[in-house]
């Protein structure tokens, strides 16, 4: 039995080698940040569900084969997109509305921390915001 962590209900994209989750309830607009992501040079690793891995305290995110090089978008339906998998994940980002001032927040995986963060997923300034949030992380 593998010790890896369930798949989690998150899109996923790499921005410079860094993997990036994006949670939230159906209908938050993951995928659609996920789009602007890569319209903007991010590359897709998963949308919707996201396969994680840890290995020597670092965690990995892949996608499903069912799903690989796919992603959802409304109005046009299925396209196929240039994929990575097996990412360090260095980002937890939740579909909601931050606070103007947060104080720091971790989501733990596996027994292993990632710097999460609240996100208005829909607003204009997302794709910039998760490259600020990226930029504070060490890498």
């Amino acid at each position: 039995m593998s010790d890896d962590p369930p798949p989690v209900h998150a899109c996923c994209v790499a921005i410079d080698g860094r993997a990036v989750l994006i949670a939230g309830p159906p209908g938050a607009g993951k995928s659609d940040l996920t789009l602007r992501l890569i319209d903007g040079g991010a590359v897709l690793v998963s949308d919707d569900y996201t396969l994680l891995s840890a290995r020597d305290g670092v965690l990995y995110a892949a996608p499903p084969a069912t799903i690989a090089g796919r992603i959802e978008v409304r109005g046009l339906g299925i396209v196929e997109r240039p994929f990575v998998a097996d990412v360090a994940v260095a980002l937890w980002v939740e579909a909601g509305t931050p606070e103007r001032m947060p104080e720091a927040m971790t989501r733990i995986i596996a027994g292993i921390a990632l710097p999460a963060y609240t996100l208005s997923l829909l607003e204009a300034s997302a794709p910039a915001r998760i490259h600020l949030m990226l930029d504070r992380i060490a890498r």
